[in-house]
């Protein structure tokens, strides 16, 4: 799509408001996590002593516990401008910025010629102005990276598909694109393992549509190009892991756990039938084998009664004493929730699974800002802290209006369809839509409800709220002159 004197106005002004966004969370907001000396230790052991290795009790051991995605990039920035924190946050910023031009790429092919304009123009600002993704320009963590994949992965599907859609189409070009899609999403999964959703989404959604045309053939043509794409990339780690683990691995780990490690399954097991506030991963998981705990700091909804109250009350006084929980414990929190979904399985299939899901998506993405984050109950908050409620609730309200107008932008998709005679969103806008269905299930049954994990999610919700401008004349640009 070639760019009108108007877009090109819109896309200078957006570039350097973005980059004004993200620069100033640099400047203001630089940020460690949890996970931040882990990446940053593998990057540099991959550079300086070419091992993709962590250091214990003095030894280097190989590992495949995390992805290499984001550490070879924070190599090959540390390669090019040194060992610097403003370099990598600087690249994150320019990275992250040149994600808003494929979200906006990636919207307007949704959207129908006559609108595709300002769709683009709606979805370049919409990317540039969220401070979401932007935040995460300011602290090393896989969260730019993984969304730059993910909206670049979306895109590419949606350029194939309507490649081979359009009338007379010979198949050979869109099965390049299948093959690049694919490629794209092998390095996010290389960046985040769970980005393999993106091709699981698009599959669904592709065997759906042709299955009603009866198209088999083309679902395993598709199927057999996304699936040789997104093996490309991944074949050298697997291939690295074989040789060097002794196990063919293409992922990383589960619980991002070195060789050998003792995983509690059994006591994550547990906190999936109850756990759904961000807080509480605080209180709880992020202490396992770092600090006591306190059985004060759990939710009553922690336990079905007094006696079984008692029961983890004495699997904690076990725990506090060694720091550590051993098999004979973690398997007495594994028949705690046998128990617990035994006695309520809605609970744990499907209530806890939708309030997570509410925990990571209605929040205001405070994690690496400080304030607290805390809105409800409103007049208690006021009488504590204003300042700290204004700014929380803005960016709650601000997350809200990100969410609402995709929901507005999946109904102008649904009632365009629908004036046509069909009921079904067009096959590209239901890539973007099973993808953030599947990716909510999937992050509802991890250990920890984190809401960092849906950022990746944001290039699909932003091109699908920019949808809302297709059908009504937009002060993003002029009306037509007919």
């Amino acid at each position: 799509m070639s760019l009108s004197i108007q877009m090109r106005r819109h896309a200078a002004a957006a570039a350097l408001t973005g980059l004004a966004l993200r620069l100033g969370f640099v400047r203001f907001f630089p940020a460690t996590a949890g996970d931040s000396p882990a990446y940053l230790e593998l990057a540099r052991n991959l550079l300086h002593s070419h091992v993709y290795a962590l250091l214990r009790d003095g030894r280097m051991l190989p590992t495949d516990a995390r992805p290499p995605g984001y550490p070879l990039f924070i190599a090959a920035v540390e390669l090019l401008a040194g060992r610097s924190g403003s370099a990598l946050f600087l690249a994150q910023a320019l990275l992250d910025l040149a994600a808003c031009f494929l979200i906006a790429a990636l919207a307007a092919r949704l959207a129908p010629q006559p609108a595709r304009e300002r769709v683009w123009i709606a979805a370049l600002w919409l990317s540039a102005l969220c401070p979401f993704v932007a935040n995460y320009a300011a602290v090393p963590l896989t969260e730019v990276l993984a969304a730059f994949f993910t909206a670049l992965a979306l895109w590419l599907l949606v350029c194939a598909w309507q490649r081979e859609e359009l009338p007379g189409a010979p198949p050979g070009p869109a099965r390049k694109y299948w093959l690049v899609a694919g490629a794209a999403a092998g390095l996010a999964t290389l960046v985040r393992a769970e980005s393999g959703l993106i091709l699981a989404a698009a599959g669904a959604a592709i065997a759906i549509v042709c299955a009603r045309r009866r198209q088999w053939l083309r679902i395993l043509r598709t199927g057999v190009w996304l699936a040789a794409g997104l093996l490309l990339p991944l074949l050298p780690w697997g291939v690295r892991n074989s040789i060097t683990l002794g196990r063919l691995q293409f992922l990383s780990t589960r619980y991002a756990e070195m060789s050998g490690e003792f995983v509690p399954r059994g006591f994550y097991a547990w906190t999936n039938t109850w756990l759904v506030r961000f807080r509480d991963v605080y209180l709880l998981p992020w202490k396992i084998e770092q600090e006591p705990v306190s059985i004060a700091d759990l939710p009553p909804s922690a336990f079905d009664s007094p006696s079984e109250r008692e029961r983890v009350a004495r699997l904690f006084d076990e725990y506090n004493d060694a720091l550590t929980i051993t098999p004979e414990m973690d398997a007495q929190f594994a028949a705690l929730a046998r128990e617990r979904t035994a006695r309520h399985p809605l609970r744990t299939w499907l209530r806890v699974p939708l309030e997570r899901a509410a925990t990571i998506w209605l929040t205001p993405r405070v994690e690496l800002l400080p304030v607290s984050g805390h809105v409800f109950p409103l007049a208690k908050e006021w009488e504590f802290d204003r300042s700290d409620l204004l700014v929380s609730l803005s960016l709650f309200l601000i997350n809200a209006l990100f969410l609402l107008l995709a929901a507005a932008g999946c109904w102008t998709l649904f009632a365009c369809r629908r004036s046509g005679g069909a009921l079904a969103p067009p096959p590209g806008a239901m890539f973007l839509l099973a993808y953030i269905v599947l990716r909510t299930v999937f992050l509802t049954r991890l250990e920890t409800p984190e809401p960092r994990y849906v950022l990746v999610c944001f290039p699909a919700v932003i091109a699908l709220a920019a949808q809302f401008w297709r059908r009504w004349p937009s002060p993003l640009s002029p009306p037509s002159p007919r």
